[in-house]
């Protein structure tokens, strides 16, 4: 499916199947999660796309061919492509473990084309092996919604009482995972938003409520997902002294 312009829908082509450089995998997908990034590609919020372009990086499929010097995966084998597909490898970034930060980095289904077709190519520096435990569909959201959850509740610390602000995609999975770390999770969603706030409670929080409302008891840590620059002062004020907070947007 073609990108092609901005406000116009996705176009099907037929493309020939591409051939992995050195240093790439060739996937045959078969399956790729929407996020709502791909929405804002396709929108135009997002400036200078790769176009004509193949949208969709929550990608999972299985290892067709290999391209010179690629060693890290066999043909055969389940992986996962996530939004970052590329950085320099030189850069103070990219030599600090901040490759997120790269000034050269692209991305997978924005400046690289993505999974919103039967084959892709990919970075195998930037792909994960897939369990078997997950399926096609229950794995493809976790290599973004996943992985932006994941790294913001390290970057949390590991507090008792977890604030989260912005209860979609990413919170709904980082909070379970918090469960399971046997946290106590403090819902906050937009303000009369009820459905969000019941879906909280159903996940295990021990309380949900609007944003602009304070929780019962003091906070560890919160997080951030939604993209609303006035949640920051609001979520330090239920912190304890000492606490850490992290802010995640959608990218």
């Amino acid at each position: 499916m073609l990108f092609e312009k901005a406000g116009q829908p996705l176009r099907k082509a037929e493309l020939p199947v591409p051939r992995p450089a050195v240093g790439q995998v060739l996937i045959r997908v078969r399956a790729c999660a929407v996020c709502r990034t791909d929405l804002h590609v396709v929108d135009g919020e997002l400036p200078q796309p790769k176009l004509p372009l193949i949208p969709g990086h929550e990608i999972v499929g299985i290892v067709e061919a290999k391209g010179e010097g690629t060693e890290r995966f066999e043909i055969g084998d389940r992986v996962g492509i996530p939004w970052l597909g590329w950085t320099c490898g030189e850069c103070s970034y990219c030599l600090w473990g901040r490759e997120n930060l790269c000034d050269k980095a692209r991305f997978t289904g924005y400046t690289i084309d993505g999974g919103y077709a039967d084959y892709t190519v990919a970075d195998q520096r930037f792909c994960f092996p897939i369990p078997d435990f997950y399926g096609d569909g229950e794995a493809a959201p976790l290599l973004c919604a996943g992985l932006i959850g994941y790294r913001s509740l390290v970057k949390a610390g590991d507090g008792k009482r977890l604030g989260i602000y912005g209860f979609g995609a990413a919170a709904h999975i980082v909070a379970q995972v918090a469960r399971y770390q046997n946290r106590e999770i403090y819902a906050f969603t937009r303000p009369g938003d009820k459905a969000a706030a019941k879906f909280a409670l159903e996940l295990g929080a021990v309380w949900a409520g609007d944003s602009n409302e304070l929780p019962p008891v003091k906070l560890n840590s919160a997080i951030i997902f939604a993209p609303v620059g006035d949640l920051v002062p609001q979520a330090y004020a239920p912190l304890t002294r000492g606490a850490s907070s992290f802010a995640a947007a959608s990218i």
